[in-house]
């Protein structure tokens, strides 16, 4: 199957897969933002979301190709040990110079998906699925206290630290992934792929910087 048997096929997948990724992360980061800005408003966005059809289809969905993303990141990153040593995916041949978190996507990947798995099991599990399911464990909030429950896990710094240490480790993911998702549609050329990065960089940081300001804001006592 091209997809699967080509280069380009593969590169193909992980980049729409990565979209997933980069949709939820901006969605989300502009809207746990709010969160400093207005307790009352994010109190209002989660008690809108709730358990709305649209907002756990939309998860469903993004969590589903992210999931995709991670597993043939796997896959793929086996295909290469097997067939040429540890070469990773996403290093195109015309580069002159491989950085960091390219050489490093799979140990990035599995460090963001380990602690996203915990940002949704202490927001989306204890929040959104208390009010699907019925089913009120110790610690749960209904939706409409999410400012109460989102300041009580980040009055620990332990946390906090933790969480900005992930969001660096995001960073870089994001700054290498996007750009390169970009370049596998055809945004590749001298002129077009330096302007590629710089977007990536802009986009990757707003969206980081909007995450970690709320560890910040805890952290410094606001």
């Amino acid at each position: 199957m091209w997809l699967i048997d080509s280069s380009i096929g593969r590169k193909l997948i992980m980049s729409i897969t990565g979209v997933f990724l980069v949709l939820f992360l901006l969605f989300h980061s502009c809207m746990n933002i709010v969160v400093i800005i207005s307790p009352e408003g994010y109190n209002a966005i989660c008690a809108f979301l709730g358990a709305n059809w649209y907002a756990v289809a939309g998860t469903a969905v993004l969590a589903g190709g992210f999931i995709v993303h991670i597993l043939y990141a796997l896959y793929l990153t086996y295909q290469n040990m097997r067939a040429r040593g540890n070469v990773r995916y996403a290093v195109s041949k015309n580069q002159k110079v491989v950085d960091w978190s390219s050489q490093n996507m799979l140990v990035l990947g599995t460090i963001v998906f380990g602690f996203l798995a915990l940002h949704l099991y202490n927001f989306w599990f204890k929040m959104q699925f208390v009010e699907l399911s019925g089913i009120h464990t110790g610690g749960s909030f209904e939706p409409g206290q999410g400012a109460e429950f989102v300041k009580q896990l980040f009055s620990n710094p332990i946390y906090c630290v933790v969480y900005i240490v992930w969001l660096a480790a995001l960073w870089f993911h994001l700054t290498h992934g996007v750009w390169s998702a970009l370049q596998t549609v055809g945004l590749n050329n001298k002129t077009w792929l330096p302007r590629v990065k710089v977007i990536s960089n802009i986009i990757s940081t707003i969206v980081i910087l909007m995450f970690m300001a709320i560890p910040v804001y805890y952290l410094i006592g606001c």
